[in-house]
């Protein structure tokens, strides 16, 4: 599979936009803490290793851009890390198409593609309610203050809530646990994403 270097080499040659690279990092980490999470928890229908879950969440938009129509977005990345001579398994490449499927028409089957197509938008509030604070810094962001800003419709108007509501029927994760896991892994990475 493609190491985490040439993933990162490929998203920097890319993808011009430096917050989608910061987007698909967070989505990275949040892929890997669900996966943890789930394994302490005994699900037994992980079916990949978190070394796939975090490679699908790390390369999922990196082919987010004008020249890829949406009904390829989550495809076309595949496709070119393919056609580059990386090995991409077909459980990473079909979550990244499943975390688009409304346009891709891949619909998600496993907990990896629920979980890429549940938390790809919650990552993005959670930098909205960080960019808020005084102190900007992902550091000083609380569940309770995630789950507050979830609640305002008006607050970070893109994020996918009803989506991301899915995590109790599709992951057997409350809200407040999702944003427990997300928040973490997030901030184990925050000097990456610059918060």
């Amino acid at each position: 599979m493609i190491t985490r270097e040439e993933a990162v080499k490929f998203l920097e040659a890319r993808v011009a936009n430096k917050n989608i690279i910061k987007h698909m990092i967070a989505l990275e980490a949040v892929m890997g803490g669900i996966y943890r999470y789930l394994k302490e928890l005994g699900k037994q229908d992980l079916v990949s290793s978190q070394e796939e879950w975090t490679m699908a969440g790390l390369l999922h938009d990196g082919d987010y851009s004008d020249e890829v129509p949406m009904e390829k977005q989550g495809i076309q990345v595949t496709a070119w890390l393919r056609d580059e001579g990386y090995e991409v398994p077909e459980k990473v490449a079909y979550a990244m198409a499943a975390h688009n499927w409304h346009n891709t028409g891949v619909e998600p089957k496993s907990l990896m593609d629920w979980s890429i197509f549940i938390a790809d938008s919650l990552t993005g509030l959670i930098v909205a309610a960080t960019l808020v604070l005084p102190s900007r810094k992902l550091a000083d962001l609380t569940v309770e203050s995630v789950l507050k800003r979830f609640k305002e419709k008006s607050f970070a108007k893109g994020t996918r809530r009803e989506e991301i509501l899915g995590c109790q029927e599709k992951l057997g994760l409350s809200l407040e646990e999702l944003v427990a896991i997300s928040l973490k892994s997030m901030q184990g990475v925050a000097q990456e994403l610059g918060l």
